[in-house]
């Protein structure tokens, strides 16, 4: 998968977490963008455009902060399994920059 917002970064090749992309900033801090990550970041952004740079440079600092960070859809059950690293979900960087989308998939109103 590519992905445009770190185009410019070194990619390593993983070969445990062969669906995940682990990408080194040029400080040598490490992250993993989850593809059901980034599904995500791409339904936030398209939803909230305006909101992109913000979000990527938050977890560029996160990154930074962290040194090393998986990005993924559920931190409970992570597809990729790295010792070390810290587990962070998409409201983990967009809550603290006060950007909310509110989750309206709930379960059926009608009983049986």
């Amino acid at each position: 998968m590519e992905y445009k917002e770190w185009q410019n970064l070194k990619i390593i090749e993983d070969k445990n977490n062969p669906f995940s992309t682990l990408f080194e900033l040029d400080t040598k801090e490490r992250f993993y963008i989850e593809p059901a990550f980034y599904t995500q970041l791409t339904n936030f952004v398209s939803i909230l455009p305006m909101h992109h740079d913000k979000i990527i440079e938050k977890m560029k600092q996160l990154v930074i902060q962290n040194k090393k960070v998986v990005f993924t859809l559920d931190y409970e059950s992570p597809l990729t399994h790295a010792d070390g690293y810290v587990y962070l979900e998409i409201t983990d960087v967009t809550d603290p920059l006060g950007i909310y989308v509110e989750d309206k998939s709930r379960g059926s109103d009608y009983g049986d």
